[in-house]
């Protein structure tokens, strides 16, 4: 099998890239090493304190970013992290030539029930500021701890699967994967429904509505609350990811961030052959006006992704 280095090698792009997306990789590892005995340390609980967004971090959540500031610490090619658990970019005494941005421990509200979490990064040029579009991320990928440990990467042009092996070493899997254009299947929390604007009300309907409606086949909803476990079941096998903006978020622009979870994600769907958008635009065309904002997210197979569109085009935005 292709080893994680092997394929790197491979890689028509700077190996300087290559090696930042390495020290993630060896990050998550890591990280997929303290999760698989967290309950039996007892790590899963809150850690007593919130990060910038106002949320409770659990005490894997600060472990996780700082075993990704380590390894971040050790590569003399990355100057900058911007990290979902803090306030501020930190600037490293590196002068190297990237920025990582990350969301370190993805859906950790779910690891008190076993359900998979993981780490999202996104990689930039620093000397171009920490304020970039989707469009000009040099490369992005999540780590997926469930059953098996998934690393998926990729440099904008293809999405690539690797596996944790027991050795601690990713082994390709899956090369050139590609997102399925059609598909029966959306994720979205349903428990929002009285929020919603009135696009994704009547793209749901349609779905609800099954043979009979304008769909025209049966849906089903699948909705884990981690991004990166609904993300990755589309990029396997379809589907449409949708956390869109609503009356309660309205006021914070979304609910996703911008720079280390919409941006990634949508690099990697779109490299797969899916679409991204918040709605009304591209994701990745989006101009971030902070470190920390917050946006629609919708993406996924291209036609439901497309039939999201439609809605938004004759609904008057707000």
């Amino acid at each position: 099998m292709t080893t994680l280095s092997d394929w790197l090698a491979a890689q028509p792009v700077d190996p300087k890239l290559a090696s930042v997306v390495a020290t993630m990789a060896t990050a998550s590892a890591e990280i997929a090493d303290v999760l698989r005995l967290a309950p039996i340390s007892g790590q899963t609980g809150l850690a007593g304190q919130t990060n910038v967004q106002g949320e409770a971090q659990k005490a894997l959540d600060v472990i996780s970013n700082d075993i990704v500031l380590n390894h971040i610490r050790k590569n003399p090619d990355i100057s900058i992290l911007v990290s979902e658990e803090l306030d501020e970019a930190v600037h490293i005494e590196n002068q190297g030539r990237f920025l990582v941005a990350t969301d370190p421990l993805d859906g950790s509200s779910n690891l008190d029930v076993n359900v998979t979490v993981g780490t999202i990064f996104s990689v930039l040029d620093a000397t171009k500021g920490l304020l970039q579009p989707g469009s000009a991320q040099l490369a992005a990928g999540y780590a997926a701890y469930g059953p098996a440990t998934s690393l998926v990467l990729t440099f904008g042009t293809s999405t690539a699967v690797f596996t944790l092996d027991a050795d601690g070493t990713f082994q390709l899997t899956l090369d050139n994967m590609t997102v399925a254009t059609a598909s029966a299947e959306y994720a979205i929390n349903t428990a929002r429904e009285r929020l919603w604007d009135a696009a994704t009300r009547g793209y749901v309907a349609e779905n609800v509505a099954g043979e009979t409606g304008p769909a025209g086949k049966r849906h089903n909803m699948r909705w884990v609350g981690s991004m990166v476990a609904d993300i990755h079941r589309i990029l396997m096998r379809g589907g449409i990811f949708l956390y869109p903006l609503d009356s309660e978020t309205i006021s914070k622009g979304g609910r996703l961030r911008l720079l280390y979870e919409a941006n990634p994600m949508a690099l990697l769907v779109e490299a797969a052959g899916g679409r991204s958008t918040t709605g009304r635009e591209r994701i990745l065309d989006l101009v971030p006006t902070g470190i920390h904002q917050r946006v629609p997210v919708i993406l996924g197979s291209a036609e439901e992704v497309a039939r999201v569109e439609a809605w938004y085009a004759k609904t008057p935005a707000n």
